[in-house]
């Protein structure tokens, strides 16, 4: 009898083997606003999308005529129905030029505006909702698209990708609901190790990318976080801090424009490249 169970488990693990793709790279996509997509979709970003640049669907949506679950080419918006330009969107575009031909990139985007980075921690989620619901109703719809547990959904959605590809790193922009608290990169760095436990990922393997807030110099309101952020490699040795100096943003000084957004997907990805090659 073990014998025979010994043989169906190695049948089973040959299975899920072959149907992960060593030359698809998975990418997860996680935090607020500026994550989520919040500045202005223009005709320039939806056209010459290289179809090897592909996004997982994280919840139905007809309006773009997608499906939880399923893979697209990556048009935006990348995170929701009606989310908008996301730094997402030119990490992936300038990856995919900068990779074999061979190669495939797909994200798995969940992010929720206006949000603190306690909304990814799998254990007090439940208590920031709920202590935000009549402050942020706004907020809490959004979460409730994600079944009312964005991590859950991120990792429901990552187990799926991890089906098809390997999982390389996570892309993080979040602090601005969180400006000054200085447990911030502890915050992080449980969650970041919930999500490698969770997805059977070795602890500590791969890159977390994480960018900066608006800067002062483009008159960021929370740009005083900035510095918080920068010590976040302590936390997590593998971190990778993106800078946002001389992006152009939005006059609210807390989102970056289409302009800045381009930018700033291209800096994640040239961080990411200049990562790999240490």
């Amino acid at each position: 009898m073990k014998k025979l169970f010994l043989i169906i488990s190695l049948i089973i693990l040959g299975e899920n083997t072959f149907a992960q793709d060593p030359n698809f790279h998975i990418y997860l996509c996680i935090g607020q606003s500026n994550m989520e997509g919040a500045a202005r979709i223009e005709a320039q970003d939806t056209v010459n999308i290289d179809s090897r640049f592909k996004v997982l669907e994280a919840l139905d949506c007809a309006k773009l005529n997608r499906q939880k679950g399923q893979w697209y080419t990556a048009k935006p918006p990348l995170c929701r129905c009606d989310t908008r330009l996301s730094p997402a969107d030119y990490f992936g575009r300038t990856m995919i030029q900068n990779m074999p031909q061979n190669q495939t990139l797909g994200l798995v985007h969940v992010a929720v505006a206006g949000s603190k980075i306690e909304i990814f921690d799998k254990v007090k989620y439940k208590a920031y909702l709920d202590s935000s619901a009549k402050e942020k109703p706004w907020m809490i719809n959004m979460a409730n698209s994600y079944g009312g547990n964005p991590y859950e959904r991120l990792i429901e959605m990552a187990k799926i990708a991890q089906k098809s590809g390997v999982i390389k790193g996570i892309l993080l922009h979040q602090g601005e609901s969180n400006t000054g608290d200085k447990t911030w990169p502890a915050q992080v760095k449980k969650i970041y190790d919930d999500i490698l436990a969770d997805l059977n990922i070795a602890p500590n393997s791969i890159p977390l990318l994480s960018g900066e807030l608006v800067s002062a110099e483009q008159g960021g309101k929370c740009a005083s976080h900035n510095p918080i952020i920068a010590t976040l490699p302590q936390a997590i040795p593998k971190a990778v801090v993106v800078s946002s100096t001389g992006l152009t943003a939005a006059k609210d000084g807390l989102h970056f424009d289409s302009a800045g957004v381009r930018e700033f997907g291209k800096r994640y990805a040239e961080a990411l490249m200049q990562y790999f090659k240490k």
